[in-house]
């Protein structure tokens, strides 16, 4: 039975992060120590995992009104956000002014209706959680936005954390757990980020043809290749795939 204490390779790194500051792998041989990994996911292969990393210590946002830890209870309706959007030359803190980058960042972005430094403190807490992950592990830091599980992490570094522009751009190239199809295939070869000892995966060509397949029930980074004649690459337990040759 899946532990949701545990659910989400990126709450185990922020959670040694924070407990033990800093424990490291032996670099020399990426394929001998595991990297740290959510507990063991169940069979659908619908998606990638819904859970999301704990709150981390954030910068705080310009002008930021300190709402965030009202309850339920006390909170107003959120505004509706497919709805008006206020216009750029409107987004004003209650206090103090936004930087050009923190504007773009908000541009079409803010409900009418809603404070836009609690919009940008999301924003903020994105680039804060990707800062933590970095530094205890940077596959899991691109593996947790393959996955999603730091959202909208492209608009937040591209206006707020540009350093991290690198993890963004790599994880463009990833896998999450689930079923990919038609064009978002691209062959090559690609290793595991943080699998579970339930991790397995399939590859089929036109047809249904099997390709390949396989398991990795030692809980251990694995290597596949996907080839060209690839129709379909289907992966559960795994967290997230990325391509050979990355930075980490």
């Amino acid at each position: 039975m899946r532990n949701p204490l545990l659910a989400g390779a990126a709450v185990v790194v922020l959670t040694a992060a924070l407990a033990a500051c800093g424990s490291s792998h032996d670099g020399n041989d990426p394929e001998a120590a595991a990297a740290p990994r959510p507990a063991a996911s169940g069979p659908s292969v619908a998606g990638p995992s819904a859970a999301a990393p704990p709150d981390v210590p954030t910068s705080g946002a310009s002008g930021a009104s300190g709402a965030s830890g009202a309850s339920g209870a006390d909170a107003a309706p959120a505004p509706d956000a497919t709805g008006p959007k206020i216009p750029t030359d409107e987004l004003t803190p209650a206090t103090g002014t936004f930087t050009k980058k923190e504007k773009e960042y908000l541009t079409d972005r803010v409900p009418k209706g809603m404070d836009p430094a609690a919009v940008l403190q999301t924003g903020q807490e994105t680039c804060d959680k990707l800062d933590f992950l970095v530094k205890a592990d940077r596959r899991i830091a691109v593996g947790s936005i393959v996955t999603g599980e730091v959202p909208d992490a492209a608009s937040a570094v591209a206006h707020l954390c540009t350093g991290h522009q690198d993890l963004v751009d790599e994880a463009a190239l990833g896998y999450a757990d689930g079923t990919h199809t038609g064009k978002e295939l691209r062959p090559g070869t690609y290793r595991s980020v943080s699998p579970t000892p339930a991790c397995a995966w399939r590859t089929e060509g036109a047809g249904g043809k099997v390709l390949g397949q396989g398991s990795s029930a030692s809980g251990r980074p694995v290597r596949i290749t996907l080839p060209a004649a690839t129709r379909t690459f289907t992966s559960t337990g795994c967290y997230a795939w990325l391509p050979e040759g990355d930075k980490s």
